[in-house]
């Protein structure tokens, strides 16, 4: 796909023939920005991994002058299995494998007492194409990209020997596989924690599961060989489970956790104490408070409800619809099929709106309540009044998940194919672009100063029916 370096632009034509180059998640909202500001410096090349970052953050719309302007990026390409909201900006998008043909390990949340490692692997037959790195076969992904650009650019710590000699780094499962080994050998270096082996009759049941899998992903002497036939019943064993689980029980003793947090958990914090905020001058709050908001990056409260904007706008998730991307799982798209703006009954009363009415969000810094989506074209905030006795007066919000104009909402052409829209991906709205610009940085949603989290819940909005 093309950026603006000529006349063609991202809506209106793309590369009759995808290119490979061989060469060069969440995306924190100040990265992007900082890009665009060459602060500290600037860069010649992003990467940007299954991310969403113009969907997903406040302002989104921002970032997008960024990523469709080569004088601040000169080249961005992406590892991506659809062409979203932000990956339509880049220069190159190349295929990435889904959830069930690759290989991830998710861990665990903290509040998770028990120890637990998730395996997740491949169970399907890659449907990208088949590409050549470091000599070996492997489906184009996130991985052979990376390894492709790392065999270019001849960088150490990749390819023969790369772990030491003999044990190289040429395809994924070099990596995920030994992975897999530490799971299962636990973490006592005697080995006293290591899982039981896998009997014959489970590894013989372990590689008949797989034998749909082309060469390019299985083949159990190559997988065997990468963590040694010792451990080998080992790695089947925890492979053939998705990882290792801790049993319940095991998380507790004398009615303590086993699983120690092991840090401190401050009250009173002494580095906010001594630290200076870069911004203002002044040290941070070193302990809990209320602070009113919602305020710039230099600390000064933002009056918007005294221009009008009466209404604060929150953004929350259905069950059915929790992410950039679910909007393409049409069974959660049957069950609920497009969003709507959430309103009190009284909010309702007052501003004369009726269930299913049509509302545009506005706010201080999008006064025209759109998405400035580049090169003309605009994408109004709205959506159906949805009226809800449990919304609290002064509060609307949306859930995440619908407004989409990428994600198979518009049409794309790809190697001269055209694949149509799907009007199911269009539905409802997403105003994430009416949330607060900071009027400091100018190119950012409001930030928190101590987390440097983005500030979803704070902007003052509001509505104008259509």
């Amino acid at each position: 796909m093309q950026r603006s370096h000529d006349k063609t632009t991202i809506f209106d034509k793309y590369p009759a023939k995808r290119q490979w180059y061989p060469f060069s998640s969440d995306i924190y909202q100040e990265v992007i920005p900082s890009m665009g500001d060459a602060y500290p410096y600037s860069i010649k090349a992003f990467m940007l991994y299954m991310g969403a970052p113009v969907y997903a953050l406040p302002a989104g719309h921002k970032l997008i002058e960024i990523l469709s302007d080569p004088q601040k990026i000169p080249l961005t390409f992406a590892s991506d299995i659809v062409i979203g909201e932000t990956t339509m900006y880049m220069d190159y998008i190349f295929p990435d494998l889904t959830y069930l043909e690759r290989w991830e390990f998710a861990g665990s949340h903290p509040s998770v007492t028990p120890k637990v490692g998730t395996i997740r692997q491949p169970a399907s037959a890659p449907l990208t194409e088949t590409v050549t790195v470091f000599g070996e076969k492997m489906p184009i992904s996130m991985e052979s990209l990376v390894l492709a650009i790392a065999e270019k650019m001849k960088l150490p710590g990749f390819g023969e020997n790369a772990f030491g000699t003999g044990l190289h780094l040429k395809r994924e499962e070099d990596l995920y596989l030994r992975m897999a080994a530490n799971i299962a050998f636990g973490d006592k270096p005697d080995g006293s924690e290591k899982v039981p082996a896998a009997a014959a009759e489970e590894i013989a049941i372990f590689e008949k599961a797989r034998r749909h899998l082309p060469p390019t992903v299985f083949e159990a002497q190559r997988w065997k060989a990468v963590v040694g036939p010792e451990l080998w019943p080992q790695v089947v064993y925890v492979l053939n489970r998705g990882g290792r689980f801790q049993g319940y029980q095991q998380a507790y003793k004398d009615g303590q956790m086993a699983n120690k947090y092991g840090k401190m958990v401050g009250i009173y914090i002494q580095n906010l104490a001594t630290t200076k905020n870069a911004m203002t001058g002044q040290t941070y709050l070193p302990h809990a408070d209320y602070i009113e908001g919602p305020r710039d990056i230099l600390g000064r409260l933002l009056d918007d409800e005294a221009k009008g904007f009466d209404l604060t706008l929150i953004t929350y998730r259905h069950i059915a619809q929790t992410k950039s991307r679910t909007v393409g799982n049409y069974w959660l798209q049957a069950l609920y099929p497009e969003n709507f703006i959430d309103m009190s009954v009284a909010d309702a009363q007052r501003l004369g709106l009726a269930e299913g009415d049509r509302v545009k969000v506005v706010s201080a810094s999008n006064a025209e309540g759109v998405w400035d989506l580049g090169h003309g074209h605009l994408k109004p905030m709205i959506g159906k009044a949805r009226i809800l006795q449990g919304m609290r007066p002064g509060v609307v919000g949306f859930t995440l998940g619908h407004g989409h104009w990428a994600q198979g909402a518009m049409e794309v052409v790809i190697d001269g194919v055209t694949v149509k829209a799907d009007p199911r991906r269009a539905t409802g709205v997403h105003a994430n672009a009416a949330m607060r610009v900071d009027p400091v940085l100018k190119n950012t949603g409001l930030v928190d100063p101590v987390g440097a989290s983005a500030v979803f819940y704070q902007t003052q909005v509001k509505l104008l029916k259509v």
